[in-house]
């Protein structure tokens, strides 16, 4: 049986347009330039003021069915629209070059500008630098292998990567091989091929593990010392206790002294784990350069808070944009789907003008916030004097919601006297000394650095008397609260920290 009800809900929807401010509030400099640039591609009402093509006047949409106007009106008198968008705003040859009489052209437009001849011309030099594979390739060709081998050695130098390793199995370049060229090709064949790429420079290229890569470089040192004799014996049979350093099972099982063993680390310690890395230039597809957000500066015991000026683009309604609404809405019923079309590129363009200054002015506002709260610090730069601050303290200074507040401070930068700083490295919990007061879990984390620094590298200080140090100085601390702290500044346990 079916029934008919009348329900009534309250919901909460944020418009399209509320989305896309969210998702600009999160965008750093670089992200927002180049969302910037792909609005004025998308968007032809959209200018940035560069060629100096934009509506200085006030333009006003009043609903749907009006049309964009300027506030001076034109006069009778002036030439029609038409005239005037063809003067001011098309490109015409007429301009430059008159209107076909060649009496009128200047003789610099008729005349080649080459007084440089051939004799004198300076040929800039180049230079053409070599891949990494192709350099190990080179090498290949010049040793004694087989026209086979040579078939088989790109597939093995290919799969080499940035760091010089061949992280994929045997199996799957045999496979490659077979699909690619319709040739079988054997396992044992590939690693006949890997062993000649493996005696190639750099030392310990082609290994297919950091274990296999520091003994390719071991066995080729042409000295045979004491020291490299016990460092391979150590990586062949202890490699994973040497990787946590359990120096007493390394020498029982290995049946070395203490001495040996010191010996061998100061020769595994200066091999290459990357021997990649060593030829050219080092990769720099992770670098990225910081371009702070905010800058602050202080004067006179004044803190100045700015934003960078690369964040604050002097975007505009284009001026033909607008000129060709004007010319269209003389005949609205003809140009109706063409007007309707002008008018909402340039509504997009002023909403999102609009979006661009509010999301100054919220950044603005927040990083004034925040440097009112660790006045102390930017006035001295030492982080001893950071308060402990959370999203909520900002939130309720500058009546904003945490999540927009959250917003400003991801991945945002600011540039300092004292160096440039992530936002959120201001952002830190409270605890309370033995005493009551309260102090930043970074002063903690910097006292905890500091004992970790200080302390005697054949014996560490394990999290326990870490937690017994922090104690005595005031600070009660569980073990489990150190080593949160302790990974969260990327400092390894005690064991792996020791040295002999």
């Amino acid at each position: 049986m079916l029934k008919t009800s009348l329900e009534q809900k309250l919901t909460q929807k944020l418009a399209p347009q509320q989305i896309q401010m969210i998702k600009l509030l999160e965008l750093n400099t670089l992200q927002l330039e180049e969302r910037i640039k792909n609005e004025i591609e998308e968007n032809p009402a959209l200018d940035d003021g560069g060629d100096g093509d934009y509506d200085d006047s006030e333009s006003i949409v009043e609903n749907d069915s009006d049309v964009l106007t300027h506030e001076e009106e034109r006069d009778d008198g002036d030439q029609d629209s038409d005239d005037e968008y063809t003067r001011d705003d098309d490109y015409s040859l007429d301009d430059d070059y008159g209107a076909n009489d060649d009496d009128e052209i200047p003789n610099y437009r008729l005349e080649v500008n080459n007084t440089s001849k051939d004799d004198d011309r300076v040929e800039m030099p180049y230079s053409a630098s070599k891949s990494f594979n192709e350099h190990l390739f080179e090498q290949f060709i010049l040793k004694d292998v087989t026209d086979r081998q040579k078939f088989i050695a790109p597939f093995l130098v290919g799969n080499i990567d940035e760091d010089g390793y061949l992280r994929r199995d045997l199996d799957a370049v045999a496979d490659d091989i077979a699909f690619s060229q319709n040739t079988e090709v054997s396992v044992q064949e590939l690693e006949d091929v890997l062993k000649v790429i493996q005696d190639l420079d750099p030392a310990g290229i082609g290994a297919r593990s950091l274990q296999e890569c520091l003994l390719i470089q071991l066995r080729r040192k042409e000295e045979q010392t004491n020291g490299v004799k016990v460092a391979i014996m150590v990586l062949s049979d202890c490699f994973e206790e040497f990787t946590k350093k359990h120096y007493e099972k390394i020498m029982q099982k290995c049946n070395i002294t203490e001495h040996d063993l010191r010996s061998a680390i100061d020769v595994i310690v200066k091999l290459n784990p990357k021997p990649g890395n060593s030829y050219g230039e080092p990769q720099r597809a992770n670098i990225q350069a910081i371009i702070p957000d905010f800058i602050v500066e202080v004067e006179d015991d004044e803190v100045l808070v700015s934003l960078n000026s690369r964040n604050s683009p002097e975007l505009r309604i284009s001026r033909s944009f607008s000129r060709m609404m004007d010319d269209y809405s003389s005949d609205k019923g003809k140009n109706r789907e063409v007007v309707t079309f002008v008018k909402q590129k340039i509504d997009n363009a002023k909403w999102f003008i609009d979006a661009i200054e509010q999301r100054r002015r919220t950044l603005l506002f927040t990083m004034e916030a925040i440097v009112q709260f660790q006045r102390k610090f930017f006035l001295t730069g030492d982080e001893a004097d950071i308060r402990p601050m959370i999203l909520k303290d900002i939130a309720e200074m500058t009546n904003l919601d945490i999540s927009t507040v959250s917003r400003v401070a991801n991945s945002k930068y600011v540039s300092t006297p004292y160096g440039n700083f992530l936002l959120k490295f201001f952002f830190s919990e409270a605890m309370q000394t033995d005493s009551g007061e309260e102090v930043s879990t970074r002063e903690v984390k910097q006292i905890l650095k500091e004992c970790i620094d200080a302390e005697d590298s054949a014996k560490p200080l394990t999290d326990d008397r870490l937690s017994e140090i922090l104690k005595e100085r005031g600070y009660i601390i569980a073990r489990r609260t150190i080593a949160k702290y302790r990974e969260q500044l990327g400092i390894p346990v005690a064991r792996l920290r020791r040295k002999i």
